[in-house]
């Protein structure tokens, strides 16, 4: 139940359980002096919002049944203290919005803080897993739907007339978070009679653009942002991730996912090394320069039919490792990390009676490009050549930075209101590559005075091998990242390293202290190289 959400959604693979839960801190501290009961509450609207209305449901302790929604199945989350669920409906008015917040109260052993939980995909927030983990361990929780759809559900995005409905984007964009900090905060003070001492984001993927952007343009709404994968340069990065598609259709080439995982254990096998110690591990995978030529010739065996790798195969990895560029060769933006699950987003149809198969595009950026950019929900996306989306890349540029952006590097603001912002980052993301997110860090480093000073409020950690969200969610990989979190915000400690539980190639489990970014982790030389203590941190010559 707790994969990535995208996993799921990627086109051409069964859909299965697929949940990201955020990482619960071990550290709880019990501050409600009595049980509380649920009841009515006075809620005031953030600035230039009505509240519509306002319900209140008690929930007995014991198990939080969560339903069903596309494309992911109901859940069940055992062992839910008894809490108190206030939902507030905000429209903005004239615009025909209707944004619900939910705030969940725990009515006994309240730690005194808020926890906020972003969305996925499409989704701005929560349906009651993530909210029912974080009341497990004492947080009051608050998510918000931002009056738009779920996961896949884009139906909201253009008016009766075809156009892109502008409020519903802005409030997934960025005010309803805003608004739900607002609300949640001013209904916790109410149930508990007293505010929250500390307020936390916790978000991934699209949750993590969302702590970025409340980072950058509302820094007083919490003490400590989590925001990991971020989906930051989303008007970029999400025509982007089309690409792979774009090249498999202009190729006329679709090779199949053994003969992508082919490539990709090569590439792996070929830079482990890079880092001084073979470990099933690649820690840099822009140094990685495999040409996947070397395979042209070679067989692979897939469902029990043997294939051999062609000319036109190698040539299709080659230009969705390198990423999109325009025809005259300029680069628009990076490509799937070496390392990373190549068919994630060069997914492909079942053969047809024929055997032939097409490309199955990934449901995310498709909906972009064709709902957003092209405004229209049904184009054929087979037919985008390679001038077409250098056209459609830098449309989505012109029309949607601004509000979806989420790219703005002066976090001054943020610092100075004394928020911590904390990253990570897996290096093998197949749906969002790592180095949107570096070449964001290095340009808030150049707005804000250098790597050291930036340091003060906002790291970022790289997680070699990991795959979207791929910590702390289910897979055997882990970060306790909320704990180190509030160790910063709450006792002025900053994380120099993420200790973490990584998967490697070989699915074996190894141990790893995650660098504060510039900094790397290098092989001492010595020592079991699946224990972390036999690595160090340190700077790399070329930053």
């Amino acid at each position: 139940m707790r994969r990535t959400l995208l996993t799921v959604l990627a086109a051409g693979v069964p859909l299965a359980a697929a949940l990201w839960v955020p990482t619960a801190s071990a550290e709880t501290a019990n501050t409600a002096s009595a049980p509380l009961g649920c009841r009515s509450l006075p809620v005031k609207a953030p600035a230039g919002t009505k509240v519509e209305s306002v319900t209140v449901v008690s929930h007995a302790a014991g198990t939080v049944d969560v339903p069903p929604v596309t494309p992911l199945p109901g859940a069940q989350i055992p062992d839910v203290p008894a809490f108190c669920d206030v939902t507030v409906t905000l429209t903005h008015p004239g615009q025909g919005d209707h944004a619900k917040v939910r705030v969940w109260l725990p009515l006994n052993n309240w730690n005194g803080r808020l926890q906020t939980i972003g969305g996925q995909a499409y989704a701005a927030g929560d349906y009651g897993v993530s909210l029912a983990a974080a009341v497990k361990n004492g947080y009051a929780a608050a998510t918000t739907d931002a009056g738009v759809g779920t996961y896949i559900d884009t139906s909201w995005a253009l008016t009766g007339e075809g156009k892109v409905d502008r409020a519903l984007l802005k409030n997934f964009a960025s005010r309803s978070e805003h608004e739900a900090a607002v609300v949640a905060k001013d209904v916790i003070d109410g149930f508990y009679s007293r505010p929250a001492s500390y307020a936390y984001f916790n978000g991934c993927s699209t949750g993590g653009r969302q702590g970025y952007m409340e980072a950058q343009r509302y820094p007083d709404d919490y003490d400590g942002i989590l925001a990991n994968a971020p989906a930051i340069n989303w008007d970029e990065f999400e025509v982007a991730t089309l690409w792979p598609q774009v090249v498999m259709n202009n190729e006329k080439t679709y090779p199949t996912s053994c003969e992508f995982k082919t490539f990709t254990d090569a590439a792996v096998k070929a830079c482990d090394p890079l880092d001084g110690v073979k470990d099933g591990l690649v820690n840099d995978p822009a140094r990685c320069d495999f040409d996947p030529r070397r395979l042209i010739g070679t067989k692979v065996v897939c469902d029990g039919k043997e294939l051999t790798i062609t000319a036109a195969d190698a040539a299709v990895v080659r230009k969705i490792w390198d990423g999109p560029r325009t025809a005259s060769g300029k680069k628009l933006w990076s490509g799937v990390p070496i390392g990373a699950d190549l068919s994630a987003l060069a997914g492909v149809t079942p053969p047809d009676a024929n055997g032939n198969v097409k490309g199955a595009p990934f449901p995310v950026p498709a909906a972009w490009v064709q709902t957003w950019v092209q405004k229209q929900p049904s184009s054929d996306l087979t037919k985008i050549t390679y001038s077409d989306f250098t056209r459609l890349f830098k449309q989505s540029e012109a029309e949607y930075d601004k509000i979806i952006g989420t790219d703005d590097p002066d976090l001054s603001a943020f610092r100075k209101s004394g928020g911590k912002l904390l990253s990570w980052h897996g290096q093998a993301d197949q749906y969002i590559p790592a180095q949107g997110t570096v070449k964001y860090r290095k340009q808030v480093e150049q707005e804000l005075g250098g790597a050291k000073k930036v340091n003060d409020f906002y790291r970022l950690f790289l997680a070699p091998g990991t795959a979207h969200c791929g910590l702390n969610n289910g897979s055997g990989a882990a970060a306790d990242d909320l704990g180190a979190l509030r160790t910063w915000v709450e006792k002025g400690k900053a994380p120099r390293t993420l200790p973490a539980t990584l998967i490697n190639a070989d699915g074996k489990s190894v141990t790893r202290d995650l660098c504060s970014y510039p900094s790397v982790s290098r092989y001492d030389g010595h020592g079991d190289p699946a224990v972390a203590s036999s690595f160090r941190c340190v700077l790399p010559s070329r930053h």
